[in-house]
């Protein structure tokens, strides 16, 4: 009987997200999952895409955003993402969370990035996850929760000055209730005026909640600039001090005093992260964007204005330009502008292309989707890794500029069944044309789409098709099929350094202490047909993952009497020796509810025919 399902990808290089060479072949999906990846010749679909000469990835995953407003506009404010590729967004960063504060009044910047006081309604993560249950983004959102916004609420906006041990104390108890209710991390900017004032201690006693809740830390540190060793330094320690991996932010050298200190900072971040996890995220530009400060205006530092609330005719404009036109200085004419956005051309090309080659780096936009004259990352940011920086530069491989821009973000992120192409994984997947896939976007017309993105998925669910902008296909699933990913970190492993190696080949397992057991099952091989679980016999059967010494197993149906492909779904293995027991499943482990994992929560709908997932 021929296998039929709702999407087929026909003939298309397959960069499958793990910096693996490309392949070519056919992908499968039905509802929100890859069922099949391979020769596909006796399947067949609702829908197939011959996608010869064209290239499929996973949905790219920016792992720096600001997007917390605009994944609840709908699908226009979310083009700028979906045109470039993006399936997930992560929320959250440099401090700024929309979630858990409410303001009365415009809030002080750079909390005002993300709106006026009507925007800041949220007294909590769980009433901000409702909103995007209840009307879905047309991405997927994985949310951080900024200590700029804990801070402001705890010390009731006196935040130019340490805070208090209850202070502290209390940020940290609205950490752990937004965790609790799906937030994946805790982000700082101890950059921005109001954070500056907390010392290194106030955050590790705030960040204390992420340590049962398994979360991220991610900084927009302290500087950047003449003092950026003692920042990375700062950054780790407070990971370490949390027992959490980190991430910094926009890693870069700014001002040109400290051009050329990547050799520095790479070094050290190379020997910081040989005994505990760190990463960082890079956008591929050799300028930055942010509020306007007027006490930090150089003349050596060119500034565009992207948005100014007493003076919008001023935006798009070089700040120099304009402090010519009103006979003042610089700092006099950003004064007169605030409150203002800025773009700043402050980093090296050098140090940019040297940053975003190191293996660990990925790619995050960090694009201000509210200003009026964005700077162009927030709409070019994917398509110039792989034009610019990856084809014409030919400073990595495209599969390693895929591999930044997915499974790596998946990796850092603790992202289950993303960021990669594979059977039972979740059909986040774009297609373009590796010859022509560009940028557009530049600094005098920041908001052209990518070129030779032609199509974006999320979910399985088209979102966004090259020529004509948001399918129509999102207006049937309430504007979009997006959900909240949540960070599900493994164990971590003993011995100090926090990573988890992967073992047994391409597709190991990231568990050492269960390595043994698992290194056969972690080849990819299937255990026999005629499995029984949950009262129904199930045609194959397949190791997911480790959950302490037992294993997530998935269970793939049998096809129906309409030759589709019927959802499986996962189990857990008995207590003991997980080679014995797979075999013997049955209904006392028990099938997880779609939205449940026996033990535990899940946020994954099962999906139908799967295969191996490390």
């Amino acid at each position: 009987m021929t296998l039929r399902c709702d999407l087929i990808l026909r003939d298309a290089t397959i960069f499958d997200g793990t910096g693996a060479a490309r392949t070519r072949g056919d992908v499968a999906v039905t509802g929100d999952r890859i069922v099949a990846v391979g020769d596909l010749g006796a399947m067949t679909a609702d829908r197939e895409v011959v996608a010869t000469g064209k290239a499929v990835a996973p949905g790219f995953i920016d792992a720096h955003t600001h997007d917390d407003r605009a994944v609840l506009c709908g699908p226009e404010c979310m083009l700028c993402k979906m045109s470039q590729g993006v399936a997930t967004v992560v929320v959250g960063n440099c401090g700024i969370s929309l979630s858990p504060v409410r303001m009365k009044q415009r809030p002080v910047p750079p909390l005002d990035l993300l709106g006026d006081e009507s925007w800041w309604t949220f007294g909590s993560f769980g009433e901000y996850a409702d909103r995007l249950a209840r009307d879905p983004a047309p991405v997927n959102t994985v949310a951080l929760i900024g200590h700029m916004s804990l801070r402001v609420e705890a010390m009731n906006g006196d935040t130019q000055r340490p805070a208090s041990d209850a202070e502290a104390a209390q940020m940290e108890k609205r950490l752990a209730e937004c965790l609790a209710e799906g937030a994946s991390g805790f982000s700082t900017g101890l950059y921005y005026p109001p954070n500056i004032m907390a010392p290194t201690s106030e955050v590790i006693a705030v960040a204390q909640a992420l340590r049962d809740a398994g979360g991220i830390y991610v900084s927009h540190m302290r500087d950047e600039a003449a003092h950026v060793l003692d920042s990375i330094n700062e950054t780790v320690q407070i990971g370490e001090a949390s027992g959490v991996p980190v991430v910094i932010s926009h890693h870069k050298c700014s001002m040109p005093e400290n051009f050329g200190r990547s050799v520095e900072t790479l070094a050290l971040i190379e020997r910081l992260a040989a005994k505990h996890k760190v990463d960082f995220d890079i956008y591929p530009y050799y300028a930055g964007s942010t509020v306007l400060m007027a006490d930090r205006v150089r003349p050596d530092v060119p500034v565009k204005i992207a948005w100014s609330v007493p003076h919008p005719e001023m935006e798009g404009r070089m700040l120099a330009d304009i402090a010519m036109q009103w006979n003042l200085g610089l700092k006099e004419a950003a004064e007169r502008l605030l409150p203002a956005g800025a773009i700043l051309f402050q980093m090296d090309e050098t140090d940019v292309q040297r940053i975003m080659k190191h293996p660990l780096s990925m790619i995050g936009s960090d694009g201000l989707p509210h200003d009026k004259f964005p700077h162009p990352r927030l709409w070019g940011c994917f398509p110039r890794v792989l034009g610019h920086y990856s084809r014409e530069l030919n400073l990595f491989s495209m599969e390693t500029a895929v591999h930044k821009m997915t499974g790596r973000v998946a990796e850092v992120f603790g992202l289950v069944d993303r960021g990669v192409i594979r059977p039972g994984a979740y059909a986040d997947l774009v297609l373009f044309d590796p010859a022509t896939v560009k940028d557009a976007a530049d600094f005098d017309h920041p908001t052209r789409p990518a070129i030779g993105i032609l199509e974006t998925w999320v979910n399985g669910q088209s979102a966004y098709v090259h020529g004509q902008g948001a399918t129509e296909g999102l207006a049937a699933h309430g504007g979009g099929t997006g959900r909240v990913a949540r960070c599900r970190r493994p164990p971590r492993a003993p011995g100090g350094a926090g990573r988890h190696p992967r073992v047994g080949g391409a597709a190991g397992c990231r568990f050492p202490h269960a390595a043994g057991m698992l290194q056969p099952a972690a080849t990819g091989t299937a255990y026999p047909s005629g499995v029984a679980a949950a009262g129904r016999e199930y045609r194959r059967l397949y190791v997911l993952r480790a959950v302490g010494l037992r294993v997530v197993v998935w269970l793939c149906g049998p096809a129906g009497h309409d030759g589709r492909a019927q959802p499986g779904g996962e189990a857990l293995s008995p207590a003991g020796d997980p080679h014995r027991d797979l075999l013997g499943v049955h209904a006392g482990a028990g099938l997880g509810r779609p939205d449940r994992e026996p033990g535990g929560r899940r946020d994954r709908a099962p999906g139908g025919l799967a295969g191996f997932i490390p």
